[in-house]
This record gives structure tokens, sequence and C-alpha cells, in this order.
């Protein structure tokens, strides 16, 4: 009787640098055919992944997430406490995937979205799918459809701790209810992993943090729905609000600090700041600044910001404002940063010039051959 599966072939052992680096090179490219592209990758600070994304709007958070934001095709999970700012980020997310022509579905557990917040930090309300579920077997059951059309780019569940089992909601209160939550989760990432990496959707999941009772050692911190939403999430941001920003005695904004704990597709453990403000969602020209000032694009002379002999502004608040109207600017600074913290990236960008040159040259050779006969 045939066997069904190939038996894993033990290779000789390598007598050499060379012979081992040849097994190698070949085991990767094993597990790369096997398991798709990303599965498996040396911890390189300039590693440019290939793996396409959605911006997160904060540049900060799009290089601590290795350059082109959140991953398409992955599960993510946005955690943090109160009004650190979750919700924004997410919808933030959805907004980038909306410009960019993309189709973006909101799942609306906690049945607390604001249209009016929605609309101010750029999502398009008139063509985003949102649903508000009664149960928790509803809500996944309607992320599933949506991802399995394989014409939805994005989607958000908000929240995961919002998401409550059929039996508890039928049940009485008081109720005993142990791991229901947890078992419906765990179903869930097995159904939704395989077909979320098929269609290239991503599935964002928000989540809140709850209080383990009686830890002595470590963070007593955990977050609802069991352990599966940990395992399978390719992605896993811990969102936390560091600090107000005030105009005299008046809030105006957030600063936030976002910890990528868990990151399946470039090195993990990297962390962003950037301000949430209250009128227009994350500071994008600000977190510009901020990026451009760290890698000396921009210099800062006192108070002054400059940029080569452009003067923009007395203070953060007056060159955010300068970089706002001037959007070519802002697009040429944002993009000496990004070849600044990607050397692939520039590489790449060169490496592709270099080869459009040569293509033009050879074109102008061949058109002059053609004259010439």
């Amino acid at each position: 009787m045939a066997k069904s599966k190939k038996a894993i072939e033990h290779k000789p052992v390598p007598e050499n640098d060379k012979q081992k680096k040849q097994a190698l090179d070949r085991a990767l490219a094993q597990i790369d055919q096997a398991f798709g592209k990303g599965s498996i990758m040396r911890l390189d600070e300039d590693a440019y992944n290939n793996i396409p994304g959605i911006s997160t709007g904060a540049l900060s958070l799009d290089l601590a997430l290795g350059g082109k934001g959140i991953p398409r095709g992955r599960i993510v999970e946005i955690f943090g406490p109160e009004s650190s700012g979750k919700t924004t980020l997410a919808l933030t997310v959805l907004a980038n995937a909306q410009k960019k022509g993309g189709v973006a579905a909101f799942i609306d557990a906690e049945h607390a979205l604001d249209p009016t917040w929605a609309r101010k930090i750029g999502v398009n309300i008139d063509d985003m799918l949102v649903s508000q579920p009664d149960t928790g077997e509803q809500a996944l059951e309607i992320c599933e459809l949506l991802v399995r059309s394989n014409a939805v780019d994005v989607i958000v569940v908000d929240s995961v701790a919002a998401l409550i089992p059929r039996a508890e909601i039928e049940g009485e209160m008081g109720d005993s209810v142990v791991g229901l939550q947890a078992r419906l989760m765990s179903q869930a990432m097995r159904k939704l992993t395989g077909v979320i990496a098929r269609s290239s959707c991503t599935v964002i999941f928000i989540n809140q943090i709850r209080e383990k009772i009686g830890v002595m050692f470590g963070s007593p911190e955990t977050t609802p729905g069991g352990r599966a939403l940990k395992f399978y999430s390719s992605v896993r941001l811990d969102i936390r609000r560091t600090g107000s920003i005030k105009e005299g005695d008046v809030a105006v904004g957030n600063h936030v600090r976002v910890r990528v704990v868990k990151n399946k597709v470039a090195p993990p453990f990297r962390q962003s700041e950037f301000d949430i403000m209250f009128n227009e969602g994350i500071s994008i020209t600000g977190d510009l600044v901020d990026l451009a000032v760290e890698d000396k694009v921009v210099q800062k002379s006192g108070a002054w910001y400059s940029y080569g002999e452009i003067r923009l502004g007395q203070g953060r608040e007056k060159a955010k404002e300068f970089l706002a109207e001037n959007s070519d600017l802002f697009e040429e600074i944002k993009q000496k940063i990004l070849d600044i913290r990607l050397p692939a990236r520039a590489k790449a960008g060169a490496v592709t010039a270099a080869e459009e040159i040569e293509a033009d040259e050879m074109d102008l050779d061949e058109l002059e051959l053609a004259e010439v006969d």
C-alpha cells in the first residue's frame, strides 16, 4: 500500500560551511514553499518584507511594523485600557484601506460606534459596511461570510470582550459560564485563519484588558477571550495613553505609545509614540516632524524647524501646519525617512531605477537603429 505522505528525507551531514549554507538555503526554500512567504525569516533590522500592508496612519508605527503597516491576509489584535485609542487606530487603518479602493467592514459588538468621529478621521461612512450583532456567534459568522466573499479588504471587530456567547445571553444573571467565550474564540480562529490568508483580508480584533487576581510576580494584566487569539494573531499591538496634550487648561489630544508585542511578518518588540488629536485623529504631520528631527532630515535650532533652506516654522505646531499645507514637501521628507529607516527599500528602489534607465537606453538604441534602416 502506497504511503499517502512523502516521508521526510534525512540529508547527509554537511562537511563544510559552504555545504551547510546550501543545505540551509534549501530548507528555507522548502519551508517558504510549504508554509508561505514570511513563515521564517532572519531577525535582521534591514529586512524589508514583501507582504502587502495597510498604513496605520502613523509613519512611526508603520516602521515599527516592518515598513508597510498592518499586514494583509492576517489576524491582528489591538488591545489596551479604556480611552487609549484602540478604536481610533482601527478606524484609521480602515480609512486608509478605503482610500486605496478597498472595501471595509466594522462589526460593532459593543454597539458604540460614533459615525461622526469615524467620518472626522477619514472613514467613508457611506461605503463602510456596519453590523451590530446580537451574539458572539452571530458576529463571528458574519465575519466569516465577509471573509469568504473575497470582496472585503479589512474587517474590524469591536470588541472581543463584547462577543458574548448565545448561552450566556439566554441564561440568567449569575449563571456560571466558565470558558464559553474562550471556546467560541478558539473555534472561530481555527475556522478563520486559513480563509483570511487566502482572501488577503485583514481582520482586526479590538480587545480590552482585565486583571488576574492573586498575581504576585509579573504583570497581572490579561485579555478576554482565552489564549487562541494570542496564538493565531500575526500582529499584537499594545496601545497606552501616556499623557494629555493641552492648550492652556483644555485637553486637545492624547499622547500614546504603541508596543508591537508580537509580529510574525517583521522583527517584533518595537514601539512607536504619536499624538491622537481630538479634532483630527492620529496626527500624521506631528509624527513625521518627530521622526524627521530624530533622523536629522529636519534640523531643529532652538524653537525653529528647518528643512534645508526652507523654514518650516517656529515651534512644533507651526511646523505641523506648514507640512499639512505643503503636501509635496511632506511626501519628500517622508520618502527620505523611509530610505534612512529601510535601507533595503532604498537599495531596491535604486536597482529598479537603474533597470528603468537601462531599458530606456535600449529602447533609444533600437529606435535609432530603426531610423537608420
